[in-house]
């Protein structure tokens, strides 16, 4: 297996972010997929390299990436050492940083060493990557095929939440949410709201699987604490050509945590890693 780590990319606002590949060796016209992590994700959480690495071994080139403003730093890309960055996220940035890791999958010469085949993309997204998946899979010809796990069905899922006090968001500038591992603080301000509000008809995932014409898998644990298998069936209701698949028992990680200590993968993770792989291999012939 070929491996690159920590490539820094200028990411949104002149940002730089992380972004690393794995492909295997001695393999001509090799596949590539990219992966979107979710809301206090990060390219190296918990079994997210056992991952890439089972790609791998299916002949695949796997290409994952921090977002510019998810809160880590070139120097700490294991921990949320810039909650201001955080704070300052919104999905604008996230929809332009995907963007630069497709434009370097197209021009980076260490990838072409790898013989990859650039007109053989797939995308696909975890969680509140899921909808920043779908919406560059519409918007970039590069991407021919895209898959959600355990993704959430609208990009306003945050302030729909019965209870959600708005007014005060706005008044205050900002409100918090508690990370249950690290037991940080970290700050949502205001201007994520602003920034979907002036891009909700791009923004809106309902709209956007109207137009989606290219394959599209979707896989949700029924035993998922954080996203609703409820999510996965609207995203399935609003795109009648999409296959939708729940596996029984998982949760929102599919049996992943961060630390994670063992080189195999956990038995929901594997499950949805090779659904993910016969998926790409069968429609990527029928394209």
């Amino acid at each position: 297996m070929s491996t690159i780590k920590n490539v820094v990319l200028q990411g949104s606002n002149n940002r730089p972010f992380l972004v690393d590949a794995y492909a295997p060796e001695e393999q001509e016209n090799i596949p590539v997929v990219v992966f979107c992590h979710g809301f206090k994700g990060f390219k190296d959480w918990g079994h997210w390299d056992e991952i890439a690495q089972a790609f791998v071994a299916a002949g695949f080139c796997f290409v994952k990436f921090n977002f510019s403003h998810n809160g880590t730093t070139i120097d700490q890309p294991l921990d949320f050492a810039d909650l201001e960055a955080f704070g300052q996220n919104n999905y604008s940035k996230e929809l332009a940083d995907t963007a630069t890791v497709l434009d370097w999958i197209a021009t980076s010469k260490i990838l072409a060493n790898w013989s990859i085949d650039r007109n053989n993309i797939s995308i696909i997204g975890h969680s509140r990557g899921g909808p920043i998946a779908l919406i560059t899979a519409l918007e970039q010809s590069a991407v021919q095929q895209v898959v959600t796990w355990a993704g959430v069905n609208e990009l306003d899922y945050a302030w729909q939440k019965e209870g959600f006090d708005r007014a005060a968001w706005k008044k205050e500038g900002v409100y918090y949410i508690r990370n249950g591992r690290t037991k940080q603080e970290m700050p949502q301000y205001y201007q994520l709201y602003e920034d979907y509000m002036v891009n909700s008809s791009r923004f809106s995932i309902q709209q956007v699987l109207s137009k989606l014409i290219k394959p599209y898998l979707i896989l949700h644990g029924d035993a998922d604490p954080a996203v609703s298998v409820a999510a996965a069936q609207y995203l399935k209701s609003n795109c009648a050509a999409a296959i939708l698949e729940v596996l029984a028992n998982a949760d929102h990680v599919f049996g992943g945590k961060h630390p994670y200590e063992s080189t195999k993968l956990p038995a929901d993770s594997k499950a949805l890693v090779d659904k993910t792989i016969d998926f790409l291999k069968t429609s990527s012939k029928n394209t």
